[in-house]
């Protein structure tokens, strides 16, 4: 099987533009291919995943990743799947947000000599003059063709700025370039990209007459899919100071029933074998596939140690078993106690279990928080400086731990 067909067993491809030829090139080693990331935030997230997994099976296949950091187009802003206006960011942020992307892809991609390349269309666009690009590629694009692209269509009631409007014409550049000065003959990126995507085939083929192809890999785009990265409202994180290892293995860890079997064949590296056998795993041992997949996924992005103390910790949370040292902790000082007591709401906002004092008052008000397993029913609710240095463990929902301790 090559490296084709494992994309396909994975159920990875949704769309190519040349099946045959990518098929050859792939499976033969002679793409030269890229996948862009624009750095809107200082940490990749677990939405990042699968275009992560793709550049290491890849590049395991003898293909060489191009990692292209969005330094240019994260000035303009992608509008696919948004309602609004992303945020506008400086050089500054962007700059240190492309040096952060950078530390965390060094451990799914081998970079170097001859390997994979990391790239950043700062270093292109933001050179360019904007007469001489018009002139250069404008005439390639139909403004009719760019208006019934998706990533526009779902913007035209709420309104798409002139500046985002661009960004297909700044992302098919970048093919154009890479093509000519890096070799680069094949992009990868999400099923939501296709239109821009094809953009940069079609601008190839029109200005150098050559060949280049394109192919989207298959989002996941039911239940899962539409809480890809995000948990309890917040972003999962790859970064541990932001989404903590015993985080981001709980956030696998729950993942729904109909979804486990579907993210271990895309994103995990098991053998297809092996999954093809826990495909019938039904009931109770869903909970096993589940464990599976959360740990090799902390593996992959932590280290083996950090999974096993993840996994131990849950394992002392739900079932009596592990240490659980690795459970999330806040630390109190005797400041953060008011008469030698600390109220409910404070200790959910300081642990990151709860957003707000609002969100904190709604969450006790519903039955969703307790402390030391006894649910707590009243908002005054408050402890002492005593009981918590005897330790209090709080969990909102049914998976949301956090230890108390004092300093």
């Amino acid at each position: 099987m090559g490296i084709y067909e494992e994309l396909q067993a994975r159920g990875l491809i949704a769309q190519v533009t040349d099946e045959s030829e990518i098929r050859e090139l792939i499976n033969n080693g002679r793409a030269t291919f890229y996948i862009g990331f624009d750095c809107t935030a200082d940490s990749l997230t677990a939405g990042h995943f699968m275009a992560l997994t793709l550049m290491k099976r890849l590049q395991q296949a003898g293909n060489r990743p191009i990692a292209l950091i969005g330094g240019g187009t994260t000035m303009i802003g992608d509008p696919s799947g948004r309602t609004d206006m992303r945020k506008m960011l400086t050089k500054e942020d962007i700059d240190h947000n492309a040096a952060c992307f950078k530390r965390q892809m060094e451990r799914f991609i081998d970079f170097g000599e001859g390997k994979a390349m990391m790239l950043n269309n700062a270093d292109w666009l933001l050179n360019l003059n904007y007469v001489e690009l018009l002139r250069e590629v404008g005439a390639c694009f139909s403004v009719n063709n760019m208006l019934r692209a998706e990533c526009y269509k779902q913007r035209m009631e709420k309104g798409l700025s002139f500046l985002e409007f661009n960004y297909m014409i700044m992302q098919s550049y970048d093919f154009y370039h890479m093509f000519q000065h890096y070799g680069c003959n094949m992009q990868f990126g999400g099923n939501d990209q296709w239109s821009n995507m094809l953009g940069g085939t079609e601008l190839i083929r029109r200005k150098l007459e050559k060949d280049a192809y394109a192919m989207t890999i298959t989002l996941l785009t039911d239940s899962q899919g539409k809480k890809m990265g995000k948990t309890a409202g917040n972003a999962v994180w790859l970064d541990p100071n932001k989404t903590s290892p015993y985080d981001f293995y709980q956030y696998w860890r729950n993942v729904d029933d109909a979804d486990v079997m579907k993210c271990i064949r895309m994103l995990t590296f098991l053998p297809l074998e092996q999954i093809d056998e826990m495909d019938s795993w039904s009931g109770s041992a869903l909970n096993r596939a589940k464990e599976i997949l959360a740990w090799e996924l902390t593996k992959m992005v932590h280290g083996e140690d950090e999974a096993n103390r993840a996994q131990n910790a849950a394992k002392a949370l739900f079932s009596g078993g592990g240490d659980g040292a690795a459970v999330p902790t806040t630390e109190l000082t005797a400041d953060d106690f008011t008469d030698g007591a600390v109220d409910i709401i404070t200790l959910l906002v300081k642990t990151g279990l709860c957003q707000s004092r609002g969100d904190a008052r709604r969450n006790i008000q519903q039955g969703g928080v307790t402390v030391n397993d006894a649910k707590v029913t009243d908002i005054n609710a408050a402890y002492t400086l005593a009981q918590a240095t005897e330790g209090l463990t709080l969990r909102r929902g049914k998976k949301s731990y956090n230890k108390v301790v004092v300093k």
